[in-house]
Parts: structure tokens; sequence; C-alpha cells
């Protein structure tokens, strides 16, 4: 599996899953004159896509789904309560799940996970090969990490996890109090630290990368945000690497290289 982040921040969020001959984007959070280009720069035509995981309604998510499923029949998944907040999402056929199913698209399986976020129905995702086993997992847009989440995400191959502020920096930052409340609170979003205390207790000797993702362009930076969750990191067994995913540019491939696709190259199988 190929996992690639077509940009990551409050202007946009599109991941990229590649298995195989299967694509799909986690997320489709930029326009669709956006969407192209970051696709085609990495050589991979919109039109290829074989799904859209819609995370949940906000804008930075959402924004290009249902544009794209005009323009290149993209399927498109979402929950009812993130089609019901959307309304271009009403003009175009989606494949409705309830949060904590799980998805089948081509070789992925798409396993939703219930998370904390001021959205009507926010899910956080892990997909998984299903020739070789290797799983990545999106968890972007939530404002703590319940049990449940920390659970699912504990066994993966490559790890895209929201760092969305410094602490220090959200509280002597430009936005109102009420703002701030909002970001730092239980349905906002992850600090560093919050961050780092995931990462660490999600790490295995197999986890091979590990991608910041949703940074905020005023109250954080990519280089605190390294040093926050590489510190946490250092008493663990990782050994993979870190990187930040930006806003304005495409980051990628990560992929997995463990005994599970060493195994699935042995059989013949493609990841």
């Amino acid at each position: 599996m190929n996992v690639w982040v077509l940009g990551s921040g409050s202007r946009g969020n599109s991941v990229l899953l590649e298995c195989g001959d299967t694509r799909v984007l986690v997320d489709a959070g930029f326009n669709t004159a956006t969407l192209a280009a970051r696709l085609e720069s990495i050589g991979v035509d919109p039109g290829s896509i074989s799904g859209v995981v819609i995370t949940h309604e906000h804008a930075d998510h959402v924004r290009g789904a249902a544009a794209g499923a005009k323009k290149w029949g993209w399927s498109l998944y979402a929950t009812e309560g993130t089609v019901g907040q959307h309304a271009p999402l009403a003009g175009v056929n989606v494949h409705r799940f309830e949060s904590g199913a799980t998805v089948t698209v081509g070789r992925l399986e798409l396993r939703t996970v219930v998370i904390s976020h001021d959205a009507v129905d926010p899910v956080a995702i892990v997909a998984t090969s299903t020739h070789s086993g290797v799983r990545a997992g999106i968890a972007y847009d939530l404002g703590h990490v319940p049990h449940v989440v920390q659970r699912v995400f504990s066994d993966l191959d490559v790890l895209v996890l929201e760092a969305n502020h410094d602490e220090g920096m959200l509280r002597v930052g430009p936005y109102p109090p009420s703002v701030r409340a909002r970001i730092g609170g239980p349905y906002g979003h992850l600090g560093n630290h919050a961050a780092a205390r995931m990462a660490r207790d999600s790490t295995h000797p197999a986890l091979n990368h590990v991608v910041l993702a949703h940074l905020s362009e005023s109250c954080n930076e990519a280089r605190t945000a390294m040093t926050t969750v590489a510190a946490a990191l250092g008493h663990t067994a990782f050994r993979g690497t870190m990187h930040v995913a930006p806003q304005d540019q495409v980051v990628g491939p990560f992929t997995a290289r463990t005994e599970r696709t060493r195994r699935a190259i042995q059989l013949g199988f493609a990841f």
C-alpha cells in the first residue's frame, strides 16, 4: 500500500491510498482543479479514483467531493449525518454507512472509527490491504483520543495523525477565547502533546511511518510538532520515519515494508 497526503490543514485535506489497482481518497477537501493538479503531479488520473470516503462534513474535508463525483464519476462514501449536513452531497449518489462500519473498496477494507469532533458523525479511518494485510490509519479532527481509537490504531504500518497546535502557541495565538476553547477542547483538535501520546501508544516495531497532519498555520510550526512527537517516540521501539504533511503540496508515498508485505511479495500479491 502507498499512502500520499495531497495536502493537510485548515484550507483542505485529502489522503490518497493506493493498493494495486485500487485508489481511494480519504476526504476531498480541495476544489476539483486543485485535486486534479495534485493527483496529476504524482501521475494519478483523477478518473482512476475507485472511491472517496468522507470523514465529516466540514468544508476542508468535503469541498470537492460532490463536484468530483459529477466530473469523474467518483463513488462517495459517508455517514447519513455527514450527507445531511453538506447540501451538495444530496445531488450525487453517496453510499451511506453507519459510523463504526467497515467499507470495502476494491483491495481495501476501510474500517471507520467514531471520534470526538464538533461535527455530526465524524470518523477516523483504518485501511487494510486485503492482499498483504498492510494497515494505514488516518486520524485528524479529533479533540481527544478515546480508548477505542487507541486500540484500533495499535497495529499500523503507516500512521497519519493530527498535530494541530502547540498548546502554548494556542494560548497566546490570534484567536478569540471562544475559538481557542473550541480548538483545544474535547471536540476540537489534537495538540502536539496529545498527538505525541497517541503516537507513543500506537508504536510497535513494524510501524514504518508517522505523518503529522492538519498543522495550524497560526498556532504551530513543523519543527515544534516534530520535536514534541519525536521526544515521545524516542523511548519506544519506533525505528521508522517521521514526516510533516504541508498544506500546499503533496508528500509521499509512504510505503510499508514489514514482514506482512514481504510475505505478500513472496506470494505474488500486489500491495
